[in-house]
């Protein structure tokens, strides 16, 4: 059961009405959904496959299986011979671009490339948002403005550039741990051929498949919230693999920390709506994430009933 592909480039023709119903149906039956045609140049996407390669082999593989906290704990693990798996850690090789990121000098249009890249990801984030407005009935720039905390730039856009490196014991070990995203919207360039991340529907792990050049589209957290329920944040994890190096490039369009979140008034029934008891809280967007920095791997239910308290 592959999770939908839906080409984005229809919202501007006679099957706009089509591809608004499958993008809503990606947001409320999957949580996760990949876009191709989405308007970002094959050119770029192929540069940015090539410098996040060359960073992770030049200045990242051989630190990793040397000195990496996971690779140091699965040995001890394999000495022991006690069956037990790597708890609390992920086989993953990770960092983030943001703010403050010290750019690389080693990987010839490393900089250029990724500054590029996220540009154009955050552009086109912004139009998905805008899309989910629109099929949720919601005014037009709801979600961006919620974000940004009103008028202005103040949301936060970040880009994790990951590897999961061939792992001798993938049985021992997880990828990445399962979780749910705590912000907004999460735009996923992942490895064309290497497979490993699955998410949870039905009660089944099933594969998000490969597409070349596609953006997988996942909602967190606070869309959740936004939405009233209707747009569920999903488990997703990543899957060590015996065989091949996965790369993962997730960008993530998150609230500012001082946003206040909470259901869009258009979709909080009348009797609910000035306390919102039964459904879900208002509260700043820095509150969830010190909760969540404590339970990312732990079910969301809880976070909310934390924020709430507070």
């Amino acid at each position: 059961m592959p999770i939908p592909v839906i080409d984005f480039s229809k919202l501007n023709g006679e099957e706009r009405a089509a591809t608004m119903a499958q993008i809503a149906n990606g947001c409320e039956e999957w949580g996760f959904f990949q876009l191709v045609n989405h308007g970002i140049p094959v050119d770029l996407l192929e540069r940015v496959k090539k410098v996040s390669s060359d960073c992770y082999k030049i200045e990242r593989e051989e630190e990793f299986f040397k000195n990496s906290k996971p690779v140091k704990r699965l040995k001890e693990l394999v000495n022991l011979k006690s069956g037990d798996k790597m708890e609390n850690m992920d086989w993953e090789d990770v960092f983030l671009l943001s703010d403050d990121y010290e750019w690389t000098q080693k990987i010839p249009g490393f900089k250029e490339t990724m500054t590029e890249y996220c540009a154009e990801l955050k552009k086109l984030a912004e139009k998905v948002m805008e899309v989910m407005d629109e099929n949720l009935g919601i005014p037009k720039g709801h979600i961006k403005k919620v974000f940004n905390g009103g008028d202005g730039e103040k949301a936060f856009f970040g880009t994790k550039v990951s590897h999961y490196p061939p792992c001798p014991h993938p049985e021992m070990v997880n990828g990445l741990r399962a979780h749910t995203d705590a912000g907004g919207i999460i735009l996923l360039f992942q490895d064309d051929e290497v497979e490993g991340l699955e998410i949870l529907k039905d009660g089944k792990w099933i594969d998000v498949q490969p597409v070349p050049n596609s953006i997988v589209i996942n909602t967190g957290d606070q869309i959740e919230v936004l939405s009233n329920g209707r747009y569920k944040s999903v488990w997703h994890r990543v899957n060590a693999k015996p065989n091949g190096c996965r790369r993962s490039i997730a960008s993530f369009y998150n609230p500012s920390y001082n946003a206040t979140i909470a259901p869009a008034t258009e979709l909080v029934e009348k009797e609910n709506e000035k306390v919102n008891q039964l459904g879900y809280p208002k509260f700043v967007f820095g509150d969830y994430m010190s909760v969540y920095t404590e339970q990312k791997f732990l079910p969301k239910e809880p976070r909310f009933q934390a924020v709430r308290a507070v």
